[in-house]
């Protein structure tokens, strides 16, 4: 299964109860374009459930991975994502879809991150252990493989949610500084400041990665 094929199935099941519906509203939106006069400018219609499913799917899950790092999480978090959308899409204003999905998808793991941040892991228990995720191979490895190094991942995972997401944005979807102020929310400032010390940080943690010069070897007594 592809990546769009497996982000598609964790997209929430009420698009398979919607998508007829959806369908309707389009056709009776088609007939009304046609039947209005040639002069008059075709209001826009909403894309189906089934169209931004199929379109999106894949770009939302693989942002939702690069941002929580993880499989469930980022299935999660494309979960709520596609909730939000179904929501929201009769009610959106026509612009950048693609952009509309960054801010989703990067304003709901900031509040997820920021929901974790309060939880106190003792409180689960002396099995919460068990019950966490493990080592064993997943899905994402093969995702890294194909996507991105699994060492750079585990990096970006070690951030501070604020500037994984900024630095996210930027050099992996490879949107402006002003495009991810936008996405944010935030000041131009904010967004040059979080992407510089999230880049520096990346660098120590994979300063290991960096290659090394060996230095020519001198013999005593000889000049270099």
């Amino acid at each position: 299964m592809g990546d769009a094929g497996a982000a598609e199935a964790v997209v929430p099941a009420a698009g398979a109860v919607t998508s007829a519906a959806g369908a309707v509203v389009s056709d009776e939106a088609a007939d009304e374009a046609v039947a209005a006069p040639a002069q008059e400018a075709v209001p826009w219609t909403p894309p189906s459930w089934d169209q931004v499913v199929r379109e999106h799917s894949a770009r939302v899950y693989r942002l939702a991975y690069r941002l929580t790092g993880n499989v469930p999480d980022a299935e999660d978090l494309t979960q709520e994502v596609f909730v939000r959308v179904f929501r929201s899409l009769p009610t959106y204003t026509p612009g950048t879809f693609e952009g509309w999905l960054h801010r989703i998808t990067t304003n709901l793991f900031l509040d997820m991150a920021r929901r974790r941040q309060r939880i106190r892991f003792e409180g689960l228990g002396e099995d919460a252990a068990g019950r966490l995720s493990g080592d064993e191979p997943t899905p994402a490895q093969a995702f890294d493989a194909r996507h991105l190094d699994g060492d750079v991942q585990k990096a970006l995972a070690a951030l501070a949610p604020e500037y994984r997401a900024a630095v996210v944005l930027c050099d992996i979807e490879g949107l402006s500084y002003e495009e991810v102020a936008a996405t944010l929310g935030v000041k131009l400032g904010t967004v040059r400041s979080r992407i510089h010390r999230g880049r520096a940080q990346l660098r120590v943690a994979l300063d290991h990665r960096r290659p090394r010069h060996s230095q020519p070897s001198v013999t005593p007594g000889r000049p270099a």
